[in-house]
């Protein structure tokens, strides 16, 4: 008898059902859908194991938790805010702030992110500057010193990190240490030993239940942070890895850029930190005050802003559009991937076609081919609504900045891409200054001098090969 039929028949409808629970139960968005649609379609097999590895929803089960006094107080302060807000009682340290109330509005009100006004920020736009001030700073730590990164590497700045923080822990110094599974899956168990038996806490974020098997896989925590005693903070784009000091062939030079923070918004990176640590150690985290001994330092506002799978908001996505939309004379922006949804597509749009100077710029080489050609897909559209694109030469462009007007900015973790809105657990400093503002463009420019541009007219000679790998990589853009 043959059995042929009947499997194929049972493949056929499998992949049906499969189908209509993507489009009709799991609620996706409609170009998440047809892409998974495709998928299913033209490799059907393999297909369904690639939904069930990459495709599946997060539970909207709360990931994040803390201690109910740790977790009334942050209401209580987010609360007191909004109401100041709404009654216009909020007393500004600098009066520009007034111009973007409806942006840290929104911030507020949707992810909690408090507003603070007495910081001090340090720019860092090279991988040796950035982590000799980190390496300094955990050398002076009394206290704790808690990190958190998506990559980690057992290279030659791996080992340098694992050395202070085993001096540190060794000192009597609470040191924490939290990595994403799958960005470090390379970092080896001798190294993670190494580390515990020194008495460093170490934890992974979504580890396999079953190894070599991790169904969450598709849902990474791409933030990187650190804080030293309540006091110091560090975020944005380096990752630890010598490639992040440009010592990779590959690549080159890493153009990046990463903010040391101090001054109250270290606590509301703490808070972040400790959310994140809660959920992948048994080893809760609970209020001490300890852990926010961070003192005025200055008159930088800035909002820590998180965004995820676990939220029913793209909050940092969100952030950019207000931004974006909120420009008078010019938005730019860095990012290595472009890929933009309909919204915030729509958003850059507007603002080239409102006389909004609207300049891009991204990497000149690949670290994932597939996010490359659909990032220059979506050149074309944004170059004819008149944005300019520039292409960065001076090796890797990994920072991700957008300055509006040379006012305010957002330094962080966050692609703009579908899976840094949507899937990737993202964080996000959103800066109101203008003295700041103004040196994130200053980088700007000097990187345009290192920098080739994308006419319209150059753009539309590329040849036919280019085309079908764009097309092909647009298509699946939406599940990259």
């Amino acid at each position: 008898m043959d059995f042929m039929p009947y499997i194929l028949g049972f493949i056929m409808f499998f992949n049906i059902a499969l189908g209509i629970s993507i489009v009709f139960l799991e609620r996706k968005d409609a170009s998440s859908a047809w892409a998974w649609l495709m998928v299913l379609l033209f490799i059907p097999v393999v297909g369904f194991i690639l939904y069930l590895i990459f495709g599946r929803r997060l539970s909207k089960q709360r990931i994040f938790h803390w201690d109910t006094k740790s977790r009334l107080g942050v209401q209580k302060a987010v609360e007191s805010q909004l109401t100041k807000i709404e009654a216009d009682e909020f007393e500004y340290k600098n009066e520009e702030l007034k111009n973007y109330k409806e942006l840290y509005y929104l911030h507020l009100k949707n992810d909690d992110a408090i507003l603070t006004q007495d910081n001090s920020v340090q720019i860092f736009t090279d991988g040796h500057q950035k982590f000799d001030s980190l390496i300094k700073d955990m050398e002076m730590a009394t206290d704790h010193i808690h990190l958190l990164y998506y990559i980690v590497r057992k290279d030659e700045l791996g080992q340098r990190i694992a050395n202070v923080l085993i001096k540190k822990a060794k000192e009597g110094v609470d040191v924490r240490f939290l990595y994403d599974d799958m960005g470090s899956r390379r970092i080896g168990r001798k190294y993670i030993k190494r580390l515990r038996n020194a008495g460093v806490q170490v934890e992974a974020f979504f580890p396999p239940k079953i190894p070599n098997i991790n169904l969450k896989i598709n849902y990474r925590n791409h933030r990187k942070l650190a804080i030293i005693d309540g006091k110091i903070g560090y975020i944005g784009g380096f990752n630890i890895g010598d490639e992040y000091l440009g010592k990779s062939k590959r690549f080159g030079y890493w153009r990046d850029t990463h903010l040391r923070i101090t001054g109250d918004a270290v606590q509301n990176m703490q808070t972040r930190f400790i959310l994140d640590w809660n959920q992948a150690s048994r080893n809760d985290i609970l209020y001490h005050e300890r852990y926010y001994a961070s003192e005025p330092s200055g008159d930088v506002g800035i909002q820590i802003v998180s965004s995820g799978p676990d939220s029913d908001w793209e909050q940092i996505k969100n952030g950019y559009i207000k931004m974006i939309l909120s420009a008078k004379e010019y938005v730019y922006i860095q990012t290595p991937y472009l890929i933009p949804d309909e919204s915030l597509r729509d958003a850059l749009r507007i603002a080239a076609l409102s006389g909004v100077k609207v300049k891009i710029m991204i990497p000149n080489k690949p670290d994932h081919p597939f996010v490359y050609w659909a990032t220059f897909s979506y050149v074309g559209d944004l170059l004819a609504a008149g944005a300019e694109v520039f292409i960065y030469q001076n090796g890797f462009l990994h920072s991700k900045t957008l300055i509006v007007d040379g006012k305010i900015a957002s330094v962080g973790t966050a692609n703009i891409d579908v899976r840094s809105f949507r899937l990737n657990f993202e964080v996000n400093a959103f800066l109101y200054d203008q003295t700041l503002a103004e040196k994130l463009v200053d980088y700007f420019k000097q990187d345009i001098q290192h920098s080739t541009q994308v006419t319209l007219k150059l753009y539309e000679k590329r040849s036919i090969v280019i085309k079908i790998k764009e097309s092909v990589s647009r298509l699946l853009s939406p599940i990259l």
